[in-house]
């Protein structure tokens, strides 16, 4: 007997359609920047906080410019009181050596000043050229700063007079004799003045015995 449906071939099915490598890579394309676009919207989203959160530390850069500012201007004022204490110091010691200078020359010239007083002593001063000489000297040393001390009569000092003798038995001892001047130099003494030494006279102001007087008004009495 005949087979009436005879087995009929499998259907094998072939796509024979071609595949475009460019479509490929568009698709992969198109996911990287829709990735992309992923990640930029949440970089987005977390800008603001970020933002935030610089905004809050923006004190710190003007906090450590302040601090700055005030050491460099501790170190201004400290140089500055150090330049003028350097100045003060330049002047007081060049005052210092140009005094030592002339108290030095000066000190040279006090034996022709006691040859001068010698000279007028003795009356060769009294005229002549010679007077003129010494004045002019004399004046010339008292406006440098020279000053002579030690005259008769004057309250002994043992710091500026040298007693070479001494009359009576010390009480209210003055000046009695000069026999060399004594000079200085501003605060500083050249030579001490050479003296004799005496008692000086106290006054003597008499007071009423007061005890006695009431006793005699008594007596009259």
């Amino acid at each position: 007997m005949t087979d009436k449906h005879p087995e009929q071939e499998p259907i094998t099915i072939v796509n024979k359609r071609k595949v475009d490598p460019s479509e490929f890579e568009g698709r992969s394309a198109g996911t990287a920047s829709q990735n992309e676009g992923t990640e930029a919207a949440a970089d987005a989203a977390a800008a603001p906080a970020s933002g935030t959160a610089e905004a809050g530390n923006g004190d710190g850069p003007a906090d450590a410019i302040s601090a700055e500012l005030a050491e460099r201007t501790a170190d201004l004022q400290r140089l500055t009181a150090e330049y003028a204490n350097y100045r003060r110091r330049v002047e007081r010691d060049r005052k210092a050596a140009t005094d030592s200078a002339k108290s030095a020359v000066v000190t040279e010239l006090l034996g022709v000043l006691d040859d001068l007083d010698r000279a007028r002593a003795h009356g060769d001063l009294a005229s002549g050229p010679l007077k003129s000489v010494a004045d002019k000297l004399v004046d010339a040393l008292t406006k440098l700063g020279l000053e002579e001390f030690g005259a008769e009569g004057e309250p002994f000092d043992p710091t500026l007079h040298e007693a070479v003798q001494h009359e009576g038995d010390g009480h209210n001892p003055v000046i009695g004799v000069v026999m060399r001047k004594g000079y200085r130099f501003g605060d500083r003494v050249l030579r001490h003045a050479l003296v004799g030494v005496t008692d000086g006279v106290a006054d003597l102001v008499e007071t009423p015995d007061v005890p006695n007087a009431g006793n005699d008004a008594d007596g009259i009495a």
